[in-house]
Formats: structure tokens, C-alpha cells, sequence
């Protein structure tokens, strides 16, 4: 290349990340996925709007070689991202159903496509027809696995029995559709006859499963001995990465299939962190260099202001035959497996988006000769109306108020019944976590049915990954909370507690904490932060430092509207522990009529109350939120329906009649009778 030409490549890659960046952001304003904007700016540079002479200034034919090479890598880097990204625990319980869904938008848009080949290769002059149909009918069938988690995601359907069975049917349909593609490509690629070299596919794939994929696993324990993702690591895949696709080209294949292949067998067992950190890094050079310039020489290929009206009537019958039999055969999938109708619709709507897989899949055709340029264009728009329409009919068929539904029945499926005894921990990072753990085992105390609900609402990574899925990073922080929590549930199980865990990503955790409190229903939320959402029907404990265990005593100021609530939670810790009780003021006026009949009532029950001693050093200190009591270990907030008269205490108030057989455990010096 000269001097002149180098220049304008360079200017032409400013150009083309700009435009990227601008409408791939404006797309995510408007609630499409970023890859939709990004595709526009590849036909926005292309012939269509601004026309062949201002696109050829722009690009001028001794640059598009080079912008043709760094296409090509991005595609090979993208289909990588692919491979990796699908994870075989997705279709884990949900085998059948996935099969059956995918299997229906798979088969049905396959046969709608081959069919519509026959009239559109007489329209288009095809010669090889046989190749055409086959190719034409598995570009119908691809579902983008990576736009469809992002809706999900997006939506917080992820968690979902939906969500759940949409990313499995999705997986399921990645592998078929590509393994299929990759038999079309072989065929028409081929010059003339049978592709033999074809044949060598199978101890090619048994090499990579057989012998790369074990030795690809050591990786983990050299990135675990670094600490990180060392250059010598990612040039090692990078090396293996390229060596596969170049072996998928010799033969017959496309490389991006190699691609794919070798992001599939990369480990993940025990690999989380490597995956999230080579991803992370590829997608720097991928997402702002490379697939834009990829988006661009497609764009260049796209001419719709040619098409004229027999175009129009030829994308008219694309679209109909893609979104039509996508959207039948995956739903009479689902409904075969006796999904419903609102969910099966909801399915089916997901499983028509294409994205940028479609457009990787059009420009082999294009490249092999399958597709012409005009047909490349109309599969490009099919591509495109499929990708934007997806998430607002998903919105339609399934609203807002149904996801939230699945949500909370999700949530209370890992509940006990209405009448158990529910202590909601919204457990901290760190240290402070088992610390926390413990205190509500003491809250819950003997009652039961009783349970402490580890909770933990996760805030969405900051950069997302644009080009794959997304999912990585997410999973990876469910996967490492999940496993912290169920830790913590064990010690709670021990003590002869239900202990269910709860985690799930959210846009506001702060203020999304309100909806877990009323899902669950506690009678008491502890948490290190205090209550600044609506918790009516529940006391809040916020716990600060706390003394170091065994306490002398559990100590607590009784004065203000919070008292009762305070004095409440007092007496369940000291019968907890098995330490004395002491109330070290009850303040005046009404609050102190209040106080001094929570008291009574604690001594009804056969609490031992100290209302005039001094609490020893070392004790739990407790005081309600509404009273500054400096060094107050714990502060209590009470819900509207805490009152001391209206029986509703973590240690439930007996007659004497039936102390004998309370299910509460009295403090020392308590007088059973």
C-alpha cells in the first residue's frame, strides 16, 4: 500500500468506529441492542443512501483488501466469542422441551425457505439451485443466541422458567443450525462433485474434543498460579484459535466454523475467571475495531435503491417466510411440551431474532457465490426487521406484569409455606456476612416452621459485552454469590432452620430490595444498611460493629415508638444466646406505657427481665432507630403492625398454662412453672 492509501485506510477506520459508537449507542436509547446500530452504520456507509461515488471515495478500492482482512479477523474473534459463550448447564433439566422448540424453528423455517428458494432462484438466475435452497433454508432457521440472552437480560428474565428455557432452546438451535450450515458450505463451496476433504471432519473434531479440549484445561491452573491473564496465556489461544480455522478452511468449511469449534471446547469448568478475562480483552479490539469494519464491508454489498418493485415483493416474501416459520414451529414446539400459549408466544417471538449471526451467515453465502448482491441486500433488511422487532413484540405477548410475576412465583417457590417464621438477611460482601448469618439464626430462634432467607441483590457489570451474549460475566457473579450463600445456609440448616437463597441481578439493588421484603413476607429484615424502603408489615434490624460472641447480656433501650419493636428483638437474642435480659430506660409518657407493657408481657411469658440493673461490658447493645443511643450495636425499626399489645412477637407470649410446653427458650433464671 502507499503512503496515500494508508492514510485513507486510516481515516476510513476513524470514520467507521465513530458512526459505530454514535448509533450503537442510539440504538441502546431506544431499547434495541447495540449490534442494531452498529449494522445500520454499515449500510449508512454503503451504497444505499449516499450512493456508489461518495461510498467509493470513502472506501476506495485499494483500501478494501485490507478492510476486507480485518473483517475477516473480526468474524473469526466474534464466532470464537460464540462458541465460548455456549454453556451446556442452560439446557441442564430442560433437554426435551429445549429440543422440541428448537427443533420446531428450526425445521419449519427450513422448509418454508428451501420452498421459497425455488421461486426466487428462477427470479434471480441462480444456477445451482440444490445449493441455494439448502443455504437459503438455513439462513431462515439461525436464531442469534447472543441478542436474545441480551433481551433477557435486559429484562431480568434470565432467572425466569421462561428465560430459562429460551436460552437452552437457543443453544440447542446454535448448535443444529451451525453443524448444518457448515454441511451447506461444504456443498457449495465445492467446484464439482463430492467434497471428499470433507470427510477428514470427524477426526478433526475428535482431535479438538479429544485432546486439545484436556490440554486446553491446564490453562486454568497457570492463569490461577499468575493471578491473572498473562500475555503468554492469551498468545497461546490466540495461536490455537487460528490454527483452527486455518485446519476448517483446508477443509471445505468456512474458518468461522474452526472458530466456533475451538470456543466450544475451551474449559469452563473451574475457568470462570479466564473465560470473563479473555473476553473482556477480545472484545476491546473486537467491538471497536473489527466487527465495525466486518458491518461496513457487508454495508458496501448493500444496495436497496435498486431493488425496485419486484425487490419489494421478494422481501415481502422473505419476511413473511422467516418471521412466519420461525415463529409457528417454535411455538407448536413449545406447545407440544405443554408450555402455554402466552409463554409459547413469548418463545417463539424470542426465537425470531437474527442479528449479527444472520449477517455473518449471509456474507459466507456472498462470499462463496450462493447469495448475489441483491439477494444480500433483502436478507440483510430480513435480518435486521427480525433483530428491532423482537424485543417490542416479546413486550407485547409478554408484559412487564407477567415477568414480574414469574419472578416472585420463582422467589416463593424457594420459600416455605405462608406460616413459617421468615427472618430475611440481605447479606453483605465480606467479612460481616457469616457475622450477620448467625445473628439471624438467634432471630429466628426455636420457632417453627422458621427459615432464614439469604438474600442478595447483585447490580449489572458496568460494560456489559456487546459482542456476545453478555452472559459471561453475569453468570460468573451469580455462580460465585450462589456459592458464598449456600456456604452460609449450610451452618443455618444445621441449627434446624430452612434456609433458602435468593440472588438475582438488578438494575436498582437499593430499590428493588422493597419488592424481595414483600415476596418473602418476613417478620424480620436484617440487613447492615438502614430501612430506607417502604417495609410496613416487617421489623428492620440494622446491624452495626458487634461485639465480639459470647455476650454477658443483651442490653437494650426500650424508649420511642420503636421501642416495643426494639425490646421485641432484645428478648429473642437474649433467649437466643441464653443470656440475661437488661432494659436500661423506657423513657416517659406514652412511650413509656408502651415500653412497660411489652415488659409485663415479656414477664408473663417467663422471660427473665432486668428493667433496673446496668448492662455488663461486653453486651449487645439494642435501641430503636427513632432514639439516638450512642454505641447501639444494632438499631430496630418496627413496621406499622408492631404493637405491644397485639401478640405479635419473635418470642411468642404464652399463658402460664402453656409454658410447659413453649417453644421458646427462656433466659437463665426464667421462672418455669
Amino acid at each position: 500500500m502507499t503512503a496515500h492509501a494508508v492514510g485513507q485506510l486510516l481515516l476510513a477506520l476513524a470514520v467507521v468506529i465513530a458512526l459505530a459508537r454514535l448509533l450503537g449507542a442510539a440504538a441502546k436509547r431506544l431499547g434495541q441492542p447495540p449490534v442494531v446500530g452498529e449494522i445500520v452504520a454499515g449500510v449508512l456507509l454503503g451504497p444505499t443512501i449516499f450512493g456508489a461515488e461518495l461510498s467509493g471515495r470513502l472506501f476506495p478500492t485499494e483500501i478494501r483488501p485490507a478492510l476486507s482482512g480485518l473483517a475477516n479477523v473480526g468474524l473469526v474473534l466474534f464466532m470464537f466469542i460464540i462458541g465460548y459463550e455456549l454453556d451446556q448447564s442452560l439446557v441442564r433439566g430442560r433437554l426435551r422441551a429445549a429440543a422440541a422448540v428448537s427443533l420446531g424453528s428450526i425445521v419449519v423455517p427450513l422448509g418454508l425457505g428451501v420452498g421459497l428458494a425455488g421461486w426466487l432462484a428462477g427470479r434471480h438466475d441462480v444456477d445451482r439451485v440444490v445449493p441455494f435452497a439448502l443455504f437459503l433454508g438455513a439462513a431462515m432457521a439461525v436464531t442469534a443466541f447472543p441478542v436474545l440472552a441480551r433481551i433477557l437480560a435486559d429484562r431480568r428474565m434470565v432467572r425466569t422458567e421462561l428465560g430459562g428455557l429460551a436460552l437452552a432452546s437457543a443453544a440447542v438451535d446454535d448448535v443444529v443450525a451451525w453443524c448444518l450450515l457448515a454441511g451447506v458450505v461444504a456443498v457449495g463451496g465445492a467446484e464439482a462433485g463430492f467434497p471428499w476433504q470433507v470427510l477428514l471432519v470427524a477426526p478433526y473434531l475428535l482431535v479438538m474434543f479429544g485432546w486439545v479440549r484436556p490440554m486446553l484445561r491446564r490453562l486454568t491452573v497457570v492463569r490461577a498460579r499468575a493471578g491473572r491473564l498473562t500475555p503468554d496465556v492469551l498468545g497461546f489461544i490466540l495461536v490455537g484459535l487460528l490454527l483452527s480455522c486455518y485446519t476448517t478452511e483446508l477443509l471445505g468449511l468456512h474458518a468461522i466454523f474452526g472458530a466456533f469449534v475451538f470456543g466450544a471446547i475451551m474449559p469452563r469448568v473451574d475457568g470462570s475467571a479466564l473465560r470473563e478475562e479473555i473476553l473482556e480483552r477480545l472484545e476491546q479490539v473486537s467491538v471497536l475495531l473489527l466487527l465495525p469494519v466486518f458491518f461496513v464491508i457487508a454495508g458496501l454489498q448493500v444496495d436497496l435503491s435498486r431493488i425496485g418493485l419486484s425487490g419489494v415483493v421478494d422481501l415481502a416474501l422473505i419476511l413473511v417466510t422467516a418471521i412466519g416459520g420461525k415463529f409457528v414451529g417454535a411455538y407448536l414446539g413449545a406447545r407440544s411440551q405443554r408450555v402455554a400459549r402466552r409463554p409459547a408466544g413469548a418463545l417463539a417471538a424470542l426465537m425470531n431474532t437474527r442479528g449479527l449471526t444472520e449477517i455473518v451467515i449471509l456474507t459466507v453465502g456472498l462470499q462463496l457465490g450462493i447469495l448475489n448482491p441483491e439477494l444480500f441486500s433483502l436478507m440483510v433488511v430480513m435480518a435486521l426487521v427480525t433483530t428491532v422487532m423482537a424485543g417490542p413484540l416479546l413486550n407485547v405477548i409478554y408484559p412487564r406484569r407477567l415477568v414480574d410475576r414469574d419472578i416472585a412465583q420463582a422467589q416463593r417457590a424457594a420459600l416455605g409455606g405462608p406460616d413459617t417464621h421468615r427472618v430475611l438477611v440481605v447479606v453483605p460482601e465480606g467479612e460481616r456476612a457469616a457475622e450477620l448469618t448467625a445473628l439471624a439464626v438467634d432471630l429466628a430462634g426455636s420457632r417453627r416452621p422458621a427459615e432464614v432467607v439469604l438474600n442478595r441483590l447483585l447490580p449489572y457489570p458496568v460494560a456489559a459485552v456487546e459482542v456476545g451474549a453478555g452472559l459471561h460475566t453475569e453468570l460468573a457473579g451469580m455462580t460465585a454469590a450462589m456459592g458464598e450463600l449456600a456456604r452460609l445456609a449450610e451452618s443455618v440448616r444445621s441449627a434446624g432452620l430452612g434456609a433458602p437463597v435468593l440472588v438475582r441481578y438488578a438494575t436498582d439493588p437499593r430499590g428493588e430490595l422493597a419488592g424481595e421484603v414483600a415476596t418473602a413476607q418476613p417478620a424480620v429484615v436484617l440487613s447492615t444498611q438502614p430501612a430506607d424502603v417502604d417495609v410496613p408489615d416487617a421489623v428492620w434490624v440494622t446491624a452495626h460493629r458487634l461485639p465480639a460472641r459470647p455476650w454477658p447480656a443483651v442490653a437494650v433501650a426500650a424508649d420511642g415508638a420503636d421501642g416495643p419493636a426494639a425490646l421485641r428483638v432484645a428478648a429473642q437474642l437474649a433467649a437466643g444466646a441464653g443470656v440475661p435480659l437488661v432494659v436500661e430506660s423506657v423513657g416517659s409518657g406514652g412511650g413509656a406505657r408502651r415500653a412497660n407493657a411489652a415488659v409485663r408481657a415479656l414477664v408473663r411469658q417467663g422471660v427473665a427481665v432486668d428493667t433496673g440493673g446496668e448492662a455488663p461490658t461486653g453486651a449487645l447493645r439494642i435501641a430503636g432507630r427513632d432514639v439516638a443511643s450512642d454505641g447501639a450495636h444494632l438499631t430496630v425499626q418496627g413496621g406499622r403492625s408492631v404493637d405491644a399489645a397485639d401478640g405479635q412477637w419473635l418470642v411468642p407470649p404464652r399463658s402460664r398454662e402453656e409454658r410447659d410446653g413453649c417453644d421458646t427458650v427462656p433466659a437463665p433464671g426464667a421462672d418455669r412453672a
